[in-house]
């Protein structure tokens, strides 16, 4: 299984989003292995197809399901309900990915 979590320098999310990950991953008995890759300006933005940091992919999909399908990339924060992705958001991308 592969994890990614892109951001930009300075990101207030960057750090507790990934944090909260591995608290994710550990609880569930899986490595804490995470790959951060650091998104430095618009053109990375578009090569990566970075929506905003934090962003978090397992296998290459992104964890929020919704924003899968969106073309538009971007060189700011993410904002997810509650400022960080949710531990209920890392747990059903990890069943969908078949970890759990």
């Amino acid at each position: 299984m592969e994890i990614e979590v892109l951001y930009f320098s300075g990101c207030p999310n960057h750090v507790p989003a990934v944090d909260r990950l591995k608290a994710v991953l550990q609880a569930a008995g899986l490595p804490t292995d995470v790959s951060e890759i650091e998104v430095r300006d618009k053109s990375a933005a578009k090569r990566l197809q970075f929506f905003g940091s934090p962003t978090i992919r397992i296998n290459g999909f992104d964890i929020e399901s919704d924003s899968r399908n969106v073309k538009d990339t971007g060189f700011a924060c993410r904002r997810y309900p509650g400022g960080l992705p949710s531990e209920e958001m890392i747990r059903a991308a990890l069943r969908e990915a078949g970890a759990i």
